[in-house]
């Protein structure tokens, strides 16, 4: 049965590898060759060398949101996987109507980044006519803010059911053997619950950090990189750099930019996998 098994595994295996070649790979290195060329379209393609990318490495707006994305990511990050933490801890206890509240918190993941981006514009403006301070267009403070509430309001709810997953796995047994020893909920916390839920904020950090890095539509609906694309994330630098301007260098531009883009965040991403896989205990 075993060797059955094994024989007949590429027959599996087979449609995804050749959607992940088609899909994936194929237009990968398609783009990649295209960052050293000049073109509009991909059958006049002409190459250029790394000229595309001295560009990319020298544009001062391309730099500026590569810091404002790494400012958005960090605060993201830390926010969405603490609040959603801190929700699966409390949804995991003996309350009433737990479901409800599960399915209420998840509710604004299923909502397309677009729509969220223009229904969060309306009341963050509106806000701010309350409080009489300048609109979104015009206040880059409020704009990194509104970004930031919007991206929690989205994506803690999906955390919150990783972590809750998580937490529910860990041994009754340990937890049992901690209240006989005396342990506090605080110890039991940080001394049990967290070290067993390891891979799940594994999994939480990571996608919340490509989440945050590749961020576009949101952005994009809810301030457009205004005022002055003091608020223009990398990938809406990318899109406008490609999209926004005629000629044909700036499509090499956009695609430089959009590779140098993608190993970035595999490198961020494979550095924040190992980091936190070290702390994993073993169930």
């Amino acid at each position: 049965m075993e060797k059955a098994l094994k024989k007949s595994a590429p027959i599996f295996v087979l449609p995804t590898l050749v959607a992940f070649i088609i899909g994936f790979i194929i237009p990968f290195g398609q783009g990649l060759y295209l960052s050293f060329c000049k073109f509009t379209t991909v059958s006049n393609a002409k190459w250029v060398g790394i000229g595309n990318y001295k560009y990319a490495f020298s544009d001062p707006s391309f730099g500026r949101s590569f810091i404002f994305t790494v400012m958005f990511a960090v605060v993201s990050i830390v926010l969405i996987n603490l609040f959603a933490f801190t929700l699966a801890v409390l949804l995991t206890q003996n309350l009433k109507g737990t479901n409800i509240f599960r399915t209420v918190f998840f509710m604004p993941n299923l909502i397309g980044g677009i729509v969220l981006g223009y229904i969060w514009q309306i009341l963050i403006n509106c806000l701010l006519t309350i409080i009489k301070e300048p609109l979104l267009a015009l206040n880059s403070k409020a704009g990194y803010w509104g970004l930031i509430i919007l991206m929690c309001w989205q994506q803690i709810g999906y955390m919150m059911i990783i972590y809750i997953a998580g937490l529910q796995n860990v041994p009754d047994s340990l937890i049992e053997a901690a209240s006989i020893d005396g342990a506090t909920k605080w110890q039991t916390l940080f001394k049990i619950k967290i070290p067993m839920v390891m891979s799940s904020i594994t999994v939480c950090v990571f996608l919340t950090l490509t989440n945050s890095f590749k961020l576009f539509d949101q952005n994009l609906a809810l301030t457009g990189g205004d005022p002055n694309h003091s608020t223009e994330m990398m990938a809406l630098n990318i899109y406008q750099t490609f999209y926004a301007r005629s000629g044909n260098q700036w499509k090499g531009y956009g695609q430089a930019k959009a590779v140098i883009f993608c190993v970035l965040v595999i490198f961020i991403s494979l550095f924040q996998l190992k980091a936190t896989r070290s702390k994993e205990v073993q169930q």
